[in-house]
């Protein structure tokens, strides 16, 4: 066997050795992807009780959910999708070694981020002042869980970013914007469902 053979032997048994085969091709951290999974997980079966519920009362659940803002939910999507945008283009810059473009667009998202949440805090305050709470109704207890919920990872999100600014190796940056995108389709997919969905 060749020296060249040899080596190749044993990079194919150091990459098997991980134990998570073509999965631990994944970007960034596998665990992350765990997690990822998982909180996928937890928000379907959230909105899918939310499904449920509405069903059994659907007339109610339309008339509380035309009192929500559409126009700042509609906002907010373009918010966070853009944000998206902004973490992956920062991926794409550090892998060009190009570290303090990548810092712009994670501070890019960041500050999306952080617009997200105040027009979420905006939302949250209008519906105190009309006197909505979580137990205002089956609709707007679900309101709160899911996008309350949602907010904090938005959050988490934001520390993760705020992180791999500073400790910015590719596979930290592509952790943490793994993270992010499932923040982004998480609310690609409560946005339909809770704000518009009849």
């Amino acid at each position: 066997m060749s020296e060249r053979t040899r080596h190749e032997a044993r990079s194919t048994v150091a990459a098997d050795d991980d134990g998570w085969g073509v999965l631990g091709e994944l970007p960034g951290d596998f665990m992350m992807w765990v997690l990822i999974v998982s909180e996928l997980l937890v928000f379907s079966a959230a909105l899918l009780a939310m499904l449920a519920v509405r069903a059994g009362d659907p007339v109610r659940f339309a008339a509380d959910q035309a009192m929500l803002d559409r126009t700042a939910g509609a906002l907010n999507t373009i918010v966070l999708v853009t944000s998206g945008l902004c973490a992956a283009l920062a991926v794409e810059a550090r892998s060009r070694e190009a570290r303090a473009t990548a810092r712009r667009w994670l501070a890019g998202a960041g500050v999306l981020g952080i617009v997200f949440l105040a027009v979420k805090a905006v939302e949250y305050t209008h519906k105190a002042s009309l006197g909505i709470g979580v137990e205002t109704s089956p609709f707007f207890t679900f309101y709160y869980l899911v996008t309350g919920f949602h907010a904090a990872h938005v959050v988490a999100g934001l520390v993760l970013l705020g992180l791999v600014a500073v400790f910015d190796s590719v596979r930290n940056m592509e952790t943490a914007v793994a993270f992010w995108h499932m923040v982004d389709l998480v609310w690609v997919l409560l946005f339909p469902i809770v704000y518009l969905v009849r």
